[in-house]
């Protein structure tokens, strides 16, 4: 038993459970605002629409948020921003706009809802083995690693290289704290390294005069978030499909997820658990379309907290949806995290992409035999998964668009190549 203080059911008097949701939307805000920063600033947004990005994926976390703890698994489970959406979307976006990105997010949610709904997820499991899933979490991590570096130099916003010397300063004093903290501190502290990391860069960044606060002057203080902020949403099948690797990813992370909240707050569970959260999760990354946010999924730092705290209230992590649909209302705040210098998220984004990594390999460690099948499936899709994205525009142009899309997503190709291999060499 793990001592759980203050069961799923259970209610706290309000001043209390404010306080503990408040507590998750911190744990989980880091990565979070992350991957708007990171997306947005891949494909080129202006300071303005990052800053709309953000508040747009604030109020569809929260919405998700809600979706799952009252139609979905109904576990305390927070909803943000899904890491295994970026590649995707920095594709998508790049190429064909936020409309296609809107359009993608609200077909292949769909979709998941309708695998959670009909019970499919449960079928389809045996595809998605220990070395399949491994593999192609490694090569999300590794897909992302151009871009990390490109923010440590402060390519995206200043090619020129004329501001090298402060941005890598600005990098490595995010990088320092983000690691010290996340190494070195105890207690709530350690939940919190990119949080922490990106307040001290940012000081940093103010004091070199890299941080830019124009755009927050001219943001209204309060206005709610409108649908489909980047016009009517295009259907694209390279699109769609695309995203729908990333989606396999976050349902296979957030079947483990499930099962992990389960043990800790001493709670069962049931493939009917699991296909309600699958479907909610779905309906949301559908809802995040419409706003014109980033893809969902279950946030396993934010399980963590529960273990810490021992308080599995389900009216808490409500609550902390609550409070991040309110942030969500208010541009301003939004303007203040899209003003963040993108050398501050290189910093941050050198110790999370390769953490990215780091966990696909650790379940290989503790999950894959390393036998001469194994290790063959697992060579073949790295290489295959690293390699075909390096193929450059002009050869990418003499295959179908979607054939083409594919081979510029790591992940993808590393995934199908896993899951090929892993049932023909059987």
């Amino acid at each position: 038993m793990n001592g759980v203080r203050v069961g799923v059911e259970d209610k706290l008097p309000y001043s209390r459970a404010v306080v503990l949701g408040f507590q998750h939307v911190l744990a989980m805000f880091g990565a979070t605002i992350t991957v708007p920063l990171v997306v947005g600033n891949a494909i080129g947004l202006s300071q303005k629409d990052i800053a709309l990005l953000i508040q747009v994926v604030l109020l569809a976390m929260g919405i998700a948020t809600i979706l799952q703890t009252t139609i979905g698994s109904r576990y305390p489970i927070v909803q943000g921003s899904s890491f295994a959406f970026i590649p995707g979307l920095i594709s998508i976006g790049s190429s064909s706009g936020l409309a296609a990105v809107e359009g993608a997010l609200i077909a292949g949610g769909i979709v998941e809802a309708v695998f959670g709904g009909f019970g499919i997820v449960g079928k389809l499991k045996k595809l998605f083995s220990p070395v399949v899933t491994g593999v192609t979490i490694m090569l999300i991590g590794f897909s992302l690693a151009h871009v990390a570096v490109k923010y440590t130099f402060n390519f995206f916003a200043d090619p020129s290289g004329a501001s090298i010397p402060k941005a890598v300063l600005i990098a490595l004093v995010t990088f320092a704290v983000t690691v010290a903290v996340a190494l070195k501190s105890k207690g709530a502290l350690r939940a919190m390294p990119v949080i922490v990391g990106a307040v001290v860069g940012y000081v940093v960044s103010i004091v070199l005069g890299m941080a830019d606060f124009t755009l927050v002057s001219e943001l209204p203080a309060f206005n709610v978030p409108k649908p489909l902020p980047w016009g009517m949403p295009t259907f694209e099948a390279y699109a769609i499909i695309t995203l729908l690797f990333a989606f396999m990813v976050s349902i296979i992370e957030s079947v483990g997820d499930y099962h992990a909240i389960s043990a800790i707050s001493e709670a069962p569970i049931t493939n009917r658990h699991i296909n309600r959260g699958i479907m909610s999760e779905g309906i949301a990354c559908s809802i995040a379309g419409i706003f014109g946010a980033c893809g969902t999924t279950s946030y396993s730092e934010n399980i963590g907290l529960v273990a810490l705290t021992k308080v599995a209230s389900r009216q808490v992590v409500q609550i902390g949806g609550l409070i991040l649909i309110a942030i969500s209302m208010f541009p301003k705040f939004s303007g203040i995290l899209a003003s963040i210098p993108q050398p501050v998220l290189g910093g941050l984004t050198i110790a999370l992409y390769g953490m990215i990594s780091v966990t696909g390999l650790r379940l290989i460690k503790d999950k894959v035999e390393l036998n001469d099948r194994n290790m063959l499936i697992i060579a073949s899709a790295l290489i295959v998964g690293l390699g075909a994205p390096q193929l450059p525009q002009e050869f990418l142009a003499h295959f179908p668009k979607i054939v083409a899309s594919i081979l510029e997503s790591g992940m993808a190709v590393g995934a199908l190549t896993a899951i090929v291999l892993d049932q023909i060499l059987r």
